[in-house]
């Protein structure tokens, strides 16, 4: 039997983990991205002519974009939304943000390819 259009629009087919983060001092949830959130989440590494990848704007903040874009509170809302919020959360250690960077991407259907597509590599 083939799904209907309501139910693939109700489904509730997110994955979230919960993250032990020692340099935290505790465990952060963590799901993956939307397809809306994963296409944002790309789009912010897309050189001004959307044509392809801006190495430098790839590069910057890699991990903490990621991990903000999937780290959430116990209802599913982001904990991290604000430009500014990222920026300090990329001052954290970088163990911890690609601890949860890992899971983000690989919860997000994030593949090694997309990585290095994705940072310019």
């Amino acid at each position: 039997m083939y799904l209907s259009a309501e139910q693939i629009l109700n489904a509730d087919s997110f994955t979230v983990e919960e993250v032990e983060i020692p340099e935290w001092g505790g465990v952060v949830r963590v799901r993956g991205m939307s397809g809306t959130d994963r296409d944002r989440f790309e789009a912010q590494m897309l050189n001004a002519k959307m044509d392809g990848v801006d190495k430098e704007k790839g590069l910057e903040r890699y991990r903490a974009r990621l991990a903000a874009a999937c780290i959430v509170d116990e209802t599913g809302k982001r904990l991290f939304r604000s430009d500014a919020e990222v920026k300090r959360l990329g001052e954290q250690p970088a163990q911890a943000l690609s601890r949860v960077a890992d899971v983000a991407a690989r919860l997000s259907g994030l593949t090694d390819e997309d990585k290095a597509e994705l940072t310019g590599n």
